[in-house]
């Protein structure tokens, strides 16, 4: 699963500015203003954020959509607001088969770059949340799927995006160990080499070669303030920063 994640501008643009020239990126920021507030230090997909993201239709240029896919065939405001919490990730191994995915499984996939994510641990009837981001301090690009609804009664023009998700790998299973699910799930962290198969290719069977669990010695976790209720820090730097939790020290 993945509901939370860190994202800098500075991170956000980057493949942009790896593929294009200095003039066409400085016309894109001044485009994109609206959405270069500020860098993302922790997001929940439930409070929907803005990212720019990359799509299959234009895998250069960054897009800027909603964390929570609303596919196109959804009928009104009442129906999107009932899928939307419901979409903050698409499982690998049946996306293609989820009314909600199908459709843009099959022609609709981007890349979201990110600086990390966080997960909860349960120990002992608690949970805590750890933040997760490559050893290499990269950004890590997920696999995702987008989609365009229209709002037939306001016309108004909702863009979205979904992260997929696959089985854990070691790392990511002794972190993610919530007792309601049937097994330990991460984001899908796309090899360097895979993300141009994953934004070209639409096909069930390469998706399912690149679409698989990162590894784990290039992973690295530590334990964060809450991310949840009266103690969260919010939206701040500091909430990715390592903070020590004496009853987990031996727990992982």
């Amino acid at each position: 699963m993945c509901y939370d994640i860190k994202t800098k501008l500075e991170t956000q643009l980057k493949r942009a500015k790896h593929y294009n020239n200095q003039r066409w990126i400085e016309e894109l920021e001044n485009k994109l203003k609206p959405y270069l507030d500020k860098d993302i230090n922790h997001a929940s997909g439930f409070m929907h954020p803005t990212v720019l993201i990359y799509t299959s239709e234009k895998p250069f240029e960054p897009q800027p959509y909603q964390w929570g896919l609303v596919p196109s065939w959804v009928k009104d405001d009442n129906q999107k607001n009932l899928i939307w919490n419901k979409t903050i990730n698409a499982r690998r191994e049946t996306m293609f088969e989820k009314p909600s995915f199908k459709a843009a499984a099959k022609s609709k996939h981007c890349i979201v770059y990110v600086d990390g994510f966080f997960e909860h641990h349960h120990y002992k009837g608690k949970t805590y949340p750890f933040y997760i981001y490559r050893s290499d301090n990269q950004p890590m690009a997920l696999a995702g799927l987008y989609d365009q609804w229209v709002n037939r009664q306001t016309g108004e023009v909702f863009n979205t995006f979904t992260i997929v998700t696959t089985r854990a790998n070691e790392l990511m299973s002794k972190i993610h160990n919530s007792p309601k699910l049937a097994e330990p799930r991460m984001p899908v962290i796309l090899k360097d080499d895979a993300c141009e198969d994953w934004l070209s290719n639409k096909d069930e069977n390469i998706a399912n070669k690149v679409l698989l669990p990162f590894s784990d010695e290039k992973l690295k976790a530590h334990t964060v303030a809450p991310l949840r209720g009266k103690l969260a820090l919010g939206d701040v730097p500091e909430a990715s920063e390592p903070f020590a939790y004496e009853e987990l020290k031996w727990a992982i």
